[in-house]
């Protein structure tokens, strides 16, 4: 898997860059591993689908290039209830390498075409910074842990190689083009 070089000027900007970059990859792996029959087995009461949970995250990170960077070609939505494995992993590239430009532009110590960090239209705008990268990275990581239980409470849970290598961030890292690892890239 190649990335795309953003031009980044600030040490944190470059980091946040690759850190979304694995936050991506580790979405990449668990579709790669999930087992077919489970993305769209129906769960108990009114949960949503692996495939609704995968499309969700495609379209909210489409809603934050949206609203926080509307020069950026903004990724098209993902449909639950048809989208396959396979498209939401083209989807989830395309929209984190958009998060990554955004990201990129936000944080390069110039402040010029994105100043706020818009995640929704109904909730005040933040400046951009750490709290942006969390935000993202955060609602990520919770969608991740709900796919995990749910495979598992399906009857599909994933190899352990694959829930354990998902905190393997130096080899994530290097999948992701840094032959450094965390820390020594940025």
């Amino acid at each position: 898997m190649t990335t795309r070089q953003h031009k980044v000027h600030t040490q944190f900007g470059r980091a946040a860059v690759q850190i979304f970059a694995a936050n991506d990859r580790m979405n990449q792996v668990l579709i790669e591993h999930l087992d077919p029959t489970a993305w769209r087995a129906k769960p108990p009461g009114k949960a949503r689908t692996i495939a609704a949970i995968f499309t969700h995250m495609h379209n909210v990170r489409s809603k934050w290039v949206r609203l926080t960077a509307p020069h950026l070609k903004v990724p098209p939505q993902l449909n639950r209830a048809h989208c396959t494995p396979q498209q939401a992993r083209a989807g989830l590239a395309e929209s984190a390498a958009r998060c990554a430009e955004m990201l990129a532009e936000a944080l390069d110590g110039c402040g010029d075409r994105v100043e706020k960090f818009r995640r929704d239209g109904w909730a005040p705008p933040w400046p951009v910074g750490l709290e942006m990268l969390c935000y993202m990275l955060s609602h990520e990581a919770h969608h991740r842990g709900q796919v995990c239980m749910l495979a598992h409470q399906l009857g599909f849970p994933l190899p352990n190689k694959v829930a354990y290598g998902i905190w393997n961030w130096e080899k994530l890292w290097k999948e992701c083009g840094s032959s450094g690892g965390p820390g020594y890239d940025s």
